[in-house]
């Protein structure tokens, strides 16, 4: 069984599917290149324009599987986690990465939702860092991500006392998008990426998502300044025309794939 499963769904979405529900999606050094290679794929698809990741089965991935992190997993090949590609390179993807966390996450789990553009969850799903319970710290670059979407007070209680965390908690702290009932969470998901895909131009998201995460430590001056060469560049793309065109016209804009 294909511990990473991969689809292209219309209109332009990638799905990636975490696939070890008996261990609730565990996270593994073979899991982990299988989603790299997922995400490469769906970076290099011109008909790919947004990917959604989610969990099969009753979790969302329930951290790092404990006997690869003993280095007594046979099945890598004895390759731990710890040397595989980094979380954090889903930030400088140029594609819009949705996390739809159906179930419980946990460590390098929750780290790989929390790198993840936006964030839905279903109502019934459990949120836990889960490191300082194992004897571990703030892996994989959590204590760079956290901070940022729930404030340092709070990623310090989340971090510290590894507590479970309720999806309504997870919402008002920031760490959390939307909140969806457990049965229509993929329905809600998946029409919100189709709405990207299908009405949002490529180049505009690439460049925003770059914009966010890059001007987060930049004065508020030369983001701005920053922000009028990006402008002007934009005003020279097919996107900038097709997007004033297809409001004037009253249709649906046909943006060009995005081109890396």
């Amino acid at each position: 069984m294909s511990e990473c499963l991969y689809e292209v769904r219309e209109p332009g979405i990638g799905l990636i599917t975490l696939n070890r529900p008996d261990r609730l999606n565990a996270w593994t050094a073979r899991l982990g290149r299988m989603y790299f290679e997922s995400l490469d794929k769906a970076m290099a698809d011109p008909n790919v324009r947004v990917v959604v990741v989610t969990g099969a089965g009753k979790g969302y991935c329930a951290g790092a599987d404990l006997g690869t992190l003993q280095g007594a997993n046979a099945d890598d090949d004895d390759e731990s986690i710890l040397d595989g590609r980094m979380q954090d390179e889903i930030t400088r993807m140029p594609k819009p990465i949705i996390a739809a966390i159906n179930g419980a996450v946990a460590g390098v789990g929750l780290v790989q939702a929390l790198m993840c553009d936006l964030r839905f969850a279903a109502d019934t799903a459990k949120i836990t860092c889960a490191f300082s319970k194992r004897g571990l710290v703030a892996e994989y670059g959590v204590s760079w991500v956290l901070p940022r979407l729930v404030g340092p007070a709070n990623a310090l209680d989340l971090l510290m006392s590894s507590r479970i965390v309720m999806p309504d908690e997870a919402h008002a702290m920031g760490m959390i998008n939307k909140v969806v009932p457990a049965a229509q969470l993929m329905d809600v998901v998946m029409a919100y990426a189709s709405d990207l895909a299908m009405n949002v131009s490529p180049a505009s998201m690439a460049v925003m998502k770059s914009q966010v995460y890059n001007d987060y430590e930049k004065d508020v001056a030369t983001a701005s300044k920053d922000a009028l060469v990006l402008m002007g560049e934009s005003f020279l793309r097919p996107d900038f025309k097709e997007g004033v065109l297809s409001y004037v016209q009253k249709r649906q804009a046909q943006f060009p794939p995005l081109s890396l």
